[in-house]
């Protein structure tokens, strides 16, 4: 049995029936089944089911929204926008699929030659919390639109939320099995990833996590996109709009309760500009408005779980004890919830857990760079590679700097943010793979060669020694 419990009051929300071996071999069966008519499916068609479910999706928005605010605790204004963006990237899918999916013809010496994308078949989907709804889509939209089925396993947290996106697919006319879920343990994952129906395994969670399912998958042969989190840094160099720099930093920090990968998880900035950076920071988290994920005007809701807050405050506690200072917040908040102030330590140092560890919480360290390439060299000492932020007036200088950084993503005088037109993914202990643009799209499928040769075959007809 899973129970939900409201990160705003403590208290249980509802108790889910976990899925019996039965129940998990049907679910498996359904998706299987589903598999074939959906690949056969011209794109069009799959494409047009894609637009349905975002159509869906929004006559569902505020149902939806309140569902994750009180699962996991998101303020209700960004929950709205998260639902926004699933029903925007399932139309963006749709609208790319036809040309990214279409056979392509490549001059091989052949009468014809052409690789055609083939879908793989049923993809497990093994997804987070922080995100309860664009995590899937993200990661299953371009699966789906290349002819795969998704076998959902959530986060147990936001089961609630699981089950209302599975049904919301049905209500849109998606073909059951097509997108369907498991509502199981984490112990019953490894059986199913080993299921000779599942073709192939993508996750969103923490580092150790991913390396468990690529062993899993790997023993199985089967192929894996790994999202696995971030330590992302936010560079100020000294000619940036300070002003600007610490308005984004504030928001890509401290969305979403800090419980974000992408979020701005450390703060680089240059000595010349540390004065002014620090005033602005400071008068932007001053406005932030910690309470009721409901109220309208709230911008910061209680972390998703006890667990998460007593491991931010112990990576608090134990930068502060090595040194760090406490410049804003710091506390986490008495009383019903799971509340932690937003907080700004500077004076950070290597070592600390708040720079070697993820924060995943409101959380933000400072840390002073004495030159460019000391600004570089701190972003880059990471085990992590999801995003990064640059800012200067420099364009073209900070272009150049851009690709020394490790990261998949590198916003220039921005913040970090998946948008379905890029792709999406990381390097080093972030992951592997990419979701979402053309590049997701085609994770999953067989990139599989078709050449047509003249009567008597291309021995004969280009004298090419055969193997």
């Amino acid at each position: 049995m899973i129970t939900t419990v409201n990160p705003t009051t403590g208290k249980p929300l509802a108790e889910h029936r976990t899925f019996s071996r039965g129940e998990i071999e049907a679910a498996i069966s359904r998706a299987d089944r589903a598999a074939p008519e959906w690949a056969s499916m011209d794109v069009s068609e799959r494409a047009q089911h894609l637009r349905s479910f975002a159509s869906a999706l929004r006559r569902e928005l505020e149902s939806l929204a309140r569902l994750a605010t009180d699962e996991m605790g998101k303020p209700i204004t960004e929950a709205r926008s998260e639902i926004e963006k699933c029903a925007w990237s399932l139309e963006v899918v749709a609208t790319q699929a036809p040309a990214v999916l279409a056979r392509q013809p490549i001059s091989a010496g052949s009468l014809d030659s052409y690789v055609a994308f083939e879908p793989l078949g049923v993809i497990l989907a093994i997804m987070p919390w922080n995100f309860p709804y664009w995590q899937v889509i993200r990661a299953g939209g371009p699966a789906l639109a290349a002819g795969n089925c998704v076998l959902l396993k959530h986060a147990d947290n936001v089961t609630g939320c699981a089950k209302a996106l599975s049904e919301v697919a049905l209500s849109a006319g998606l073909p059951e099995g097509v997108l369907s879920l498991l509502v199981t343990e984490v112990d019953s994952v490894a059986e199913v990833i080993a299921d000779k129906r599942i073709s192939g395994v993508t996750l969103t969670g923490s580092t150790r996590a991913g390396r468990a399912v690529a062993a899993e998958a790997g023993m199985a042969l089967k192929k894996t996109v790994l999202e696995l989190g971030g330590s992302d840094p936010f560079i100020v160099l000294d000619d940036a709009d300070v002003e600007a720099a610490a308005a984004w930093a504030v928001r890509s920090r401290f969305q979403n309760t800090g419980q974000s990968c992408i979020a701005a998880k450390r703060a680089v900035v240059m000595e010349s500009a540390r004065e002014q950076f620090v005033e602005a920071l400071l008068a932007e988290v001053a406005k932030i408005v910690m309470g009721d994920p409901h109220d309208e005007s709230t911008t910061l809701g209680p972390m998703a779980r006890d667990d998460l807050r007593d491991a931010l405050v112990r990576q608090v506690a134990s930068s502060v004890a090595e040194g760090a200072r406490v410049i804003s917040g710091g506390r986490s908040v008495e009383g019903p919830g799971w509340f932690h102030e937003p907080t700004v330590l500077d004076r950070v140092e290597s070592g600390m857990p708040v720079l070697e560890e993820e924060v995943f919480g409101p959380v933000l360290p400072l840390v002073v760079a004495a030159s460019e390439d000391h600004a570089i060299d701190i972003a880059n000492a990471t085990s992590y590679g999801l995003g990064s932020a640059l800012w200067s007036s420099d364009l073209d200088h900070a272009r150049s700097l851009a690709r020394r950084l490790r990261a998949g993503h590198t916003a220039i005088n921005g913040m970090t943010a998946s948008d379905p037109r890029l792709p999406f993914g990381g390097v080093k202990d972030s992951g592997y793979g990419r979701e979402l643009s053309h590049f997701g799209m085609v994770e999953f499928v067989n990139c599989h060669a078709v050449t047509v040769e003249p009567r008597g075959g291309p021995a004969a007809s280009r004298g090419v020694a055969t193997e």
